[in-house]
């Protein structure tokens, strides 16, 4: 009562603090002042979360970079036009050129005995290096028409991949290779003198085909002469009441596989001037072939018989001789896809008469 009578007799209301104490508004500060710093916080710390997931996708591609190239892989890479113009992809021109050299081989080993087999191994390699060889050769001859021909217009040679002094290069050095451990590896004097006649037909053939319509036949020549190499590598000697039938026959039978093979270019080898049998025979090539085919049995009949070859030879042979109908019979001419396939199985057609030779001296 006493201060409402002091108040009532002054005349003045006691005053209310309607504004904010000192202690309250430091404590304002600190809460308004704390977000800022724990917004600067973050920020420092997605930062240093964005940098530590940079370095890991830096590592990353690091890691999943291709490893440097090594001096084996622009080796490998740079052998791979001389592999192809020495047809490694390709086996079936060595199968062809070496089952002469091994039937002859066989053929040559004793009655009831196992034919030579480290020749045979031998002889079976020499033909890898001796056929790229031919290839090599071949290309360097035909690179300008080559260029011309569709299926051949990418080979190392006519495509410039491998110059032609590069490609004279490797020729010499399969020739050091094949004649080298020809030379080296236990071969008699006559194989050697065999095998320097060869030289000069395999590497005549592609002249051939600008000359005749044959070039089937010099072809036959030259790929079947492993036939005379073998024997004489065996016996030191020529027979050729044996050798003169199977070296025929050997021709026949090219002139079977390499028509049908011809086949595939006819159209190309027509506009060029390329002379094949594949164009000389035409429309008439099965029965062309058909009688080649005749031919090549009838001479590997005789070729064994005078050898003195059991019966079990001649089963085989049967097979053989349907194998090479079948071949003629069944082929499309006019596919190269499928005069190709026809190609290829020609390498069963002499697994065969392998087997021919093995089983009847093997029995005799």
């Amino acid at each position: 009562m006493a201060v409402l009578r002091l108040s009532q007799h002054r005349g003045v209301l006691p005053l209310r603090r309607h504004g904010p104490s000192p202690r309250q508004l430091l404590v304002r500060a600190r809460t308004i002042s704390a977000p800022s710093q724990s917004t600067e916080e973050d920020e420092k710390t997605e930062e240093d979360e964005k940098t530590e997931e940079d370095k890991k996708t830096e590592e990353d591609k690091k890691d999943s970079s291709p490893p440097p190239v090594s001096w084996v892989d622009r080796s490998l890479e740079a052998a791979l036009p001389y592999a192809r113009l020495a047809r490694l992809e390709k086996p079936i021109g060595s199968w062809l050129l070496a089952w002469p050299c091994m039937w002859s081989i066989t053929m040559a080993a004793m009655p009831g005995t196992l034919p030579d087999f480290k020749l045979l191994a031998l002889l079976g390699f020499l033909c890898i290096p001796m056929r790229g060889a031919a290839c090599t050769v071949n290309d360097y001859i035909d690179r300008d028409f080559d260029k011309k021909v569709e299926r051949t217009k990418n080979r190392p040679l006519a495509s410039g991949v491998v110059t032609p002094t590069q490609g004279l290069c490797f020729l010499g050095f399969q020739l050091l290779l094949g004649l080298g451990l020809g030379f080296l590896l236990q071969l008699n004097n006559l194989s050697r003198v065999l095998g320097l006649i060869w030289l000069p037909l395999v590497s005549s053939y592609p002249l051939m085909k600008r000359l005749t319509f044959w070039p089937q036949a010099y072809l036959g020549l030259s790929f079947n002469w492993g036939a005379l190499l073998g024997w004489a590598a065996i016996k030191d000697s020529l027979e050729p009441t044996v050798l003169l039938p199977m070296y025929i026959a050997g021709i026949c039978w090219t002139l079977v596989y390499d028509t049908i093979y011809a086949h595939q270019d006819k159209k190309d080898d027509l506009k060029i001037g390329v002379k094949s049998t594949a164009i000389r025979f035409g429309d008439s090539t099965k029965h062309w072939i058909s009688a080649f085919g005749t031919a090549t049995i009838g001479g590997l009949a005789l070729s064994g018989y005078n050898a003195g070859l059991a019966w079990p030879y001649y089963p085989f042979l049967t097979a053989a001789a349907a194998q090479l109908a079948w071949q003629i019979s069944t082929v499309d001419l006019n596919d190269g896809a499928d005069c190709n396939r026809k190609f290829v199985s020609n390498k069963w057609f002499g697994a065969l008469v392998f087997s021919a030779i093995f089983f009847g001296r093997l029995a005799a």
